[in-house]
């Protein structure tokens, strides 16, 4: 048996059973739901809605058909959070593990979101240490990136996972627009790995998965898209953790202040904000203004510059490409 993955907390009591989906919330930080087998709330009254609710489960199933016990590789965001719920759903919670990649690449707020989702699911989580760092094509920071994080995931998870928890599979939150984009390089190391794609397989898009997850009362079924930090830095300049520390510490400046979707692209000692549209006014008016500056400036930049062109996902790796984001 492998070794037991990180986690944020031990239980001081008896050993732990990593079978056990009760040990697993007390080793994640001893807070226990009051019954992990609790049902997730029921579909929409809409017939309509509740009838597309029930297809979109049904179809999730059909492509977990034969799976014994499932790792959901977590985020916390939408897509493996609906993920991890429908998996609940159609296997049980003592069936389903949430697996959650800590490294200087996930933001902090974003660490304790994921713990915070998994526990209203009921799904038991835990947390693998990966070293992406390490690998000088993943500092490099060239187009393919995401193909080096995704595949240090995978292989953590195969390595130090699938034993000790008795996984037959694996699966992620690949949607059906996901799989569409051509800025998606971490999906090749998913197919390397042979994990799995439900939603997708499944012929979910985005609408459909946030629609699953706002049924579904899930936490995050209006939060918005929280790519990776490393996504923040320009491709072919290096990805340091000194670097991706800058940016969450600005980015969670930015929260405090109201800017609940916010990304700070670090271009040296330049930091470019993307807010949406309809926050650019705000933040370069009094008095927010005074604090937006302070706050980035605050996370060790020289420089603030506000982008007028709002929030762009995926803009480095499109314009790698020749796209435009």
């Amino acid at each position: 048996m492998g070794p037991v993955p990180r986690a944020c907390a031990t239980h001081p009591s008896a050993p732990l059973d990593p079978l056990d989906p009760l040990d697993q919330q007390r080793r994640i930080g001893d807070t226990v739901p009051l019954d992990l087998a609790v049902d997730l709330p029921h579909p929409s009254a809409d017939q309509a809605d509740a009838a597309e609710d029930r297809a979109a489960l049904d179809a999730v199933r059909a492509s977990l058909a034969g799976v014994e016990r499932l790792g959901v590789a977590f985020s916390g965001g939408v897509d493996s959070s609906v993920l991890l719920a429908a998996a609940v759903r159609v296997l049980g919670p003592s069936r389903v593990v949430a697996i959650l990649g800590v490294s200087p690449s996930l933001a902090a707020d974003e660490r304790a979101a994921a713990h915070e989702v998994a526990q209203v699911i009921g799904a038991a989580l835990v947390e693998v240490t990966t070293d992406e760092g390490s690998l000088p094509a993943y500092r490099a920071n060239g187009p393919d990136r995401c193909f080096h994080c995704k595949n240090e995931l995978f292989t953590k998870i195969s390595d130090e996972v699938v034993r000790t928890y008795a996984l037959d599979a694996v699966a992620y939150g690949e949607n059906l627009d996901d799989a569409a984009r051509p800025d998606r390089p971490g999906s090749r190391a998913a197919v390397e790995h042979r994990v799995l794609a439900p939603l997708r397989d499944a012929g979910l898009d985005k609408a459909a998965v946030r629609r699953l997850a706002r049924t579904w009362a899930l936490p995050c079924a209006d939060k918005p898209a929280a790519p990776c930090l490393a996504s923040r830095i320009p491709h072919h300049s290096e990805v340091t953790p000194e670097k991706l520390g800058q940016v969450d510490r600005a980015e969670q400046g930015l929260r405090r202040l109201g800017f609940a979707d916010a990304r700070v692209r670090h271009h040296g000692e330049v930091a470019r904000v993307e807010l949406p549209a309809e926050d650019l006014v705000r933040a370069v008016s009094d008095p927010l203004r005074g604090a937006v500056r302070e706050a980035v400036l605050g996370a060790g930049f020289r420089f603030v510059a506000l982008d007028l062109g709002g929030m762009q996902s995926g803009v480095f790796t499109l314009s790698a490409l020749g796209q435009r984001a």
